[in-house]
C-alpha cells in the first residue's frame, strides 16, 4: 500500500509511477483491473474564475494515517488486492494534481466500486482546508475531521 500526503513543492508522483508499482504488485498475475482518478483544480466556480488554490491539513501525520485506514477498510470491504493514494497539500493552480487514487483488483465491479468509495470517503471524512482565491474575494471550504 503506498499513502503519501504530499507537500506541493516537495516531490511529483504521478498516475504512471501509483500505476508501474500496482503492476509489481505480487499479486498481479490475479489481477483484472486497475481503475484510476486523477483530481485536478478546477479553474472555474460559480461566480468565481478562480487564480489559486491552497489546500491545507493541520497534521499531515494524522491525515496520512485517516487516509490509512480508508485504504485498508476498502480493500477488505471490496476485496481488491491493492489501493495506492497521493494526496498533495500547498498552493495550486488550474490543472494541477491534487489527489490521485489507484486501485487494483480481480475484477472490474468490486475494483471501480473500491476506487469510488476511497474518493468520497476522504473528500467527506479527511481533514482539509481549501481556500479557493480569485478576484472576487477568497471561499474557504472546510472538510472532515
Amino acid at each position: 500500500m503506498v499513502v503519501r500526503v504530499i507537500e506541493a513543492k516537495e516531490d511529483k508522483v504521478t498516475m504512471a509511477d501509483l500505476i508501474a508499482g500496482l503492476k509489481k504488485d505480487k499479486k498481479i498475475d490475479y489481477s483484472g483491473a486497475i481503475f484510476t482518478f486523477e483530481g485536478i483544480v478546477r479553474g472555474k466556480e460559480e461566480n468565481m474564475n478562480l487564480e489559486k488554490l491552497i489546500l491545507t491539513t493541520p497534521d499531515k501525520e494524522k491525515t496520512k494515517s485517516e487516509i490509512e485506514k480508508i485504504v485498508e477498510n476498502a480493500k477488505i470491504k471490496y476485496n481488491v488486492h491493492e489501493i495506492s493514494v497521493v494526496h498533495y497539500i500547498g498552493e495550486f493552480y488550474t490543472g494541477d494534481m491534487l489527489f490521485l487514487v489507484a486501485v487494483l483488483g480481480a475484477h472490474r465491479g468490486e475494483t471501480l466500486d473500491a476506487l469510488k468509495e476511497v474518493i468520497e470517503t476522504v473528500k467527506y471524512d479527511v481533514e482539509f482546508k481549501k481556500e479557493e482565491i480569485s478576484k472576487e474575494g477568497t471561499k474557504t471550504i472546510l472538510a472532515g475531521g
